[in-house]
This record gives structure tokens, sequence and C-alpha cells, in this order.
């Protein structure tokens, strides 16, 4: 690869980490892991041929043109997630990615499935989730930054809000939620 080409995957993955809150290629390879799945058939889920989704990973495309593509990577999110805490078992994330899969857009914050845990009440790391979905449906993660920018000097708090969960790490959003519960 050519220093032109680097730089243009550099700024690729820069451009993914504004509008999705990571790069593509670290998203994806979690998704992978956590749900058990390869390349080929994240691809299918998600709707994509396995070359875009290639292409997303290594930086090659910045992008996903497709808004019902984005919203299946964030109910996969959210999936994983849910798989991840024990709420929802191999089989049912199976069943759940064919939903998925079969799913063209609306509402992100659809409740038909959710299990809750044992307890009863949602993980953290499940509410923490919900919210980054709801705000990353809502705006693009630069977007986010550049609002809670103009926040910041009156708001600090609010403005820390919208950084942390509109566009940053599920782990540091998860140590925020639990630093402001009493």
């Amino acid at each position: 690869m050519d220093a032109a080409q680097q730089e243009a995957t550099a700024r690729a993955r820069e451009l993914q980490r504004n509008w999705y809150g990571e790069p593509l290629g670290a998203l994806f390879r979690r998704l992978i892991e956590d749900l058990g799945l390869n390349q080929a058939r994240l691809a299918g889920v998600l709707g994509l041929s396995a070359p875009m989704l290639s292409q997303l990973m290594s930086g090659q495309r910045a992008k996903i043109g497709n808004p019902a593509v984005v919203q299946r990577v964030q109910l996969l999110q959210s999936l994983a997630g849910q798989v991840a805490d024990g709420s929802v078992s191999a089989a049912e994330a199976t069943e759940r990615m064919e939903e998925i899969k079969k799913s063209q857009g609306g509402s992100v914050l659809s409740n038909t499935g959710q299990a809750p845990n044992s307890s009863g009440a949602p993980t953290v790391k499940r509410v923490v989730r919900e919210i980054q979905s709801l705000l990353r449906s809502v705006s693009a993660a630069s977007d986010i930054i550049e609002a809670a920018d103009s926040l910041a000097p009156s708001h600090p708090e609010l403005a820390e809000f919208l950084r942390v969960y509109g566009a940053g790490r599920t782990s540091d959003a998860v140590a925020h939620y639990q630093s402001h519960q009493s």
C-alpha cells in the first residue's frame, strides 16, 4: 500500500469513528466474534455484499450508504450485548439475526423480542447501548460532537453526556453511567 492509499484509509477510518463511534473494522470484528459469525454470514445479515463488507472493514470505503444497513448494524450491536450478558441464547440469537436480515428499517427502539435478564431489570450495558443507539439514529457522531462543543460553555455536564454516549465507546459510557448512579 502506497502513502496515498494509507492516507486515504486513515481518513476513511477517522470518518467512520466520527460517524459510527469507532472504525467499522473493529465494530464488525466484534460482531463476528460476539455472535459467532464469519464475514460472509455478517454481510448476508446486514444486506451487504461480501466485497462491500471487506471494503468497509479495511477502510477502503468509509460510509454505509443504506440507512437500513446502518439500522441492522445497530440491531446486531444490541443483540451482541444481549448475548454477552446472557439474556439471549445462541439459538435465540440465530433466530433474531434472521429477523434482522429481513428488517427494512423502522424504529430503532422497538421492544419486540427483548427479554429482560433474570432479575427482570435491564443490564447497564444494554441501557447504555440503547441510549447510544438512540443518539446515533438521530445524528452522526460528528454532529453530536459539534453540538456538545457548542453546549460545553453553558452546560458542561450535558456536553459530556452527548460526547460519551453519542460518539464514545460503550465501555466509557458504561463507566459514565455507573459513576452517575446514586
